[in-house]
């Protein structure tokens, strides 16, 4: 079985030609954990999986897997097995010898391969498979058969390369859940790369926000969601994200508030990081879910579209220019161009620095 390692990587730089995708990154992944890395398109997650593979030199700063030096490592040593968007299989096998191949290359004894090979089917529910051809598979079961591959290595850190974003809606949901399970069943380390929110919340233990190569921060999804450190990784979180709006902090008596040039919010209980200067220029977040609707409500905008999802809408409203996203779970109609009443629940909100973008 497979043993849980840690993953340190200290002051990484990697450069590509004259780029520098990444510089002086640090991060801890803890043995065992799932550790998903979320970001935009080019942010340089895939870029620090490759080089925690093995796949791409880094330029500087050290890769230690269990406790050892990796940085220079062949990717054969490293005891990683990797996932990619392409399945990666190959044409002529069925299943089982896909399954077994870089067992089969390693000479690995045959009682073996048949165990490790059997647990895999077992957990990914490819028994009835075994004897056909990725010809014969759909994309699902394909994406099932290379993450197989992976664990027969059993390796100590598994790399996960956005497996998911080839298949449709209803499969990625599936496999998601399966995934899950066999993080649970393996116990291992498993890094993931994804750009699909939806995905990175529901799959890590942590998870690490990405841009220009640069992690935004870290932590549990629950975490992230509720206090992003900045605008970024408050915008980039959320469906619809969260909410903003421009104003500055002003001090009243010993109350501090927050006031918008339509509306003012008493933030006196807002556990600020950094307490602001009077005056301070700051954007206020909230998400849709804490924009509460109803008759009676502090302010009123104009319905500008209603967007139905199922167990819920999600109810745009024009406030003086601004638009503002709230969830409806309840049965009011709400109908476009129509005035709503909404108030916004101070006890969840953020305050960011309107310069820098810096969570107060």
């Amino acid at each position: 079985m497979s043993n849980v390692s840690n993953v340190s990587i200290r002051k990484l730089k990697i450069e590509l030609g004259a780029n520098t995708v990444i510089e002086a990154l640090d991060l801890e992944v803890e043995p065992g954990e799932f550790l998903v890395l979320l970001g935009p398109s080019g942010c340089g997650k895939s870029t620090l999986l490759h080089s925690i593979a093995g796949l791409i030199d880094v330029s500087g700063g050290s890769i230690e897997i269990g406790g050892q030096d990796m940085t220079w490592a062949d990717p054969k040593d490293r005891r990683i097995a990797l996932v990619f968007q392409s399945y990666a299989l190959y044409p002529t096998m069925n299943v089982e010898r896909n399954l077994s191949f870089a067992l089969r290359i390693n000479g690995t004894p045959k009682s073996e391969i048949a165990r490790r090979v059997g647990r895999a089917a077992e957990m990914l529910q490819l028994g009835p498979l075994l004897k056909r051809r990725p010809a014969q598979l759909s994309g699902g079961q394909r994406q099932r058969v290379a993450i197989g591959r992976a664990i027969v290595r059993e390796a100590d850190v598994f790399l996960f390369d956005e497996p998911l974003s080839n298949l449709d809606a209803k499969l990625r949901t599936e496999l998601r859940r399966e995934l899950k399970h066999l993080h649970r069943q393996l116990g291992a380390t498993m890094i993931y790369v994804t750009h699909d929110q939806v995905e990175a919340m529901t799959l890590a233990t942590r998870m690490a926000v990405m841009r220009g190569g640069v992690i935004q921060q870290i932590g549990t999804p629950a975490q992230i969601y509720a206090k992003p450190d900045n605008l970024f990784v408050a915008t980039f979180l959320g469906s619809p994200p969260m909410n903003l709006l421009k104003g500055e902090i002003e001090r009243r008596g010993n109350g501090i508030w927050f006031c918008h040039s339509h509306l003012e919010l008493d933030v006196s209980h807002y556990p600020f990081e950094v307490m602001p200067d009077a005056n301070t220029p700051c954007v206020l977040g909230i998400r849709p879910e804490d924009v509460k609707l109803g008759a009676g409500a502090a302010h009123a905008a104009n319905v500008s579209l209603v967007e139905p999802m199922g167990n819920h809408r999600v109810v745009w409203l024009d406030y003086h220019g601004n638009q503002i996203a709230s969830i409806a779970q309840d049965k009011t109609s709400f109908v476009v161009d129509e005035a709503a009443g909404f108030t916004l629940d101070s006890e969840h909100i953020s305050l960011f620095d309107e310069a820098g973008g810096s969570r107060l």
